[in-house]
């Protein structure tokens, strides 16, 4: 296979490295290498697991429409083709179309013996470009050569989950039936949910600082509305928009862009959002036709990707004046260095 040649880091955290890029000779087909490698030599073996539990649950369901496709793997990780989309939380689907697609891609999983286990967070879902969904970051996920008592139960819990997101963002589509099986745990799920839930969480996020998906961090869950809300209260402030990028002391950083028409104190700013990494002070946010934020755009502006910024403002005028002054005052410009040698794969 053609070298890989990275084009910006989503993620770096104490299992792996995360970057964005393209084969050689194919610079149109974005790609994702997984280097196992570069996690530190204490959380290695570790890292190794989930990685052979991503590789193997993504050569089987390779084929399924919105699920990573697996390019090759070789002895410092993986390399698989990019999965276009919008975190869950970002796009909060409200229609049905996107949850029919959920349900289909779901059902395909399970006859390929595969669960997803942790399709709880909204960070593992996306929603594509064409509406349908998708899921990412297979790295606890489960083979079942058996359709036996745990794969079945490993596969009502994946379905609870997606009741989960779906009562979260669109309530009005849960059916009395849903709103059952959501309120139907399973034993082991409940006291997974009372102990090793616990430590799973203290260990992952706590001591390794474990971020979910390509880089949507769980930072934004946890820091996120104390920042939200300690930034609103400053004068003159009169949005906040969040958004993330990589940062190895963390896994990933918080990026908070402050709208504040008649100007900020930017150093009074950073010092209030204790938290936040890089606040930047703005005249204006970008928003959608419905007046909320462009996390879509914010989050390029972000990961210094302005390539990709241009494509997706395309002839919008309007929009490319309000993100362009943003993007020209951004704080990190860090993201498209990579961190170590890359290394070609081949197979």
């Amino acid at each position: 296979m053609a070298e890989f040649i990275s084009e910006t880091v989503l993620k770096r955290d104490v299992f792996s490295e995360t970057h964005k890029g393209h084969l050689a000779g194919d610079p149109a087909t974005p790609v994702i290498r997984r280097i196992v490698t570069a996690s530190p030599w204490w959380s290695r073996p570790l890292a190794w697991i989930l990685a052979k539990r991503e590789i193997g649950a993504l050569r089987a369901a390779g084929g399924i429409a919105g699920t990573p496709q697996l390019i090759a793997t070789d002895r410092d990780g993986l390399v698989r083709y990019w999965s276009d989309g919008v975190p869950l939380h970002l796009a909060r689907p409200s229609t049905p179309q996107w949850y029919r697609d959920a349900e289909r891609l779901l059902r395909q999983l399970r006859r390929a013996g595969i669960t997803h286990n942790d399709l709880a967070k909204p960070q593992n879902w996306l929603m594509r470009p064409d509406g349908n969904a998708a899921v990412i970051d297979f790295q606890l996920a489960s083979r079942h050569r058996r359709r036996g008592w745990l794969y079945r139960l490993m596969a009502y819990e994946d379905f609870r989950h997606l009741l989960k997101q779906k009562r979260a963002f669109a309530p009005h589509l849960m059916t009395p039936t849903a709103r059952r099986i959501l309120k139907r745990r399973s034993l082991p799920s409940r006291i997974w949910m009372a102990t090793g839930k616990r430590l799973y969480n203290l260990v992952t996020k706590g001591l390794f600082k474990w971020s979910d998906g390509d880089g949507t961090g769980d930072r934004l869950d946890r820091e996120g509305p104390a920042i939200t809300k300690t930034l609103k209260a400053q004068p003159g402030v009169s949005d906040v928009a969040l958004t993330f990028y990589p940062l190895p002391r963390k896994g990933v950083g918080i990026y908070a862009f402050v709208e504040a028409p008649g100007g900020a104190d930017a150093e009074r700013l950073r010092a209030k959002a204790a938290t936040a990494d890089l606040v930047q002070a703005v005249i204006a946010l970008p928003r959608s036709a419905d007046g909320k934020p462009r996390l879509d755009i914010l989050h390029l502006i972000a990961m210094n990707q302005l390539t990709e910024l241009d494509k997706l403002l395309g002839n919008d005028s309007d929009l490319s004046l309000i993100a362009n002054a943003i993007a020209a005052g951004r704080l990190n410009f860090s993201d498209r260095r990579v961190s170590r040698a890359e290394p070609s794969v081949k197979n």
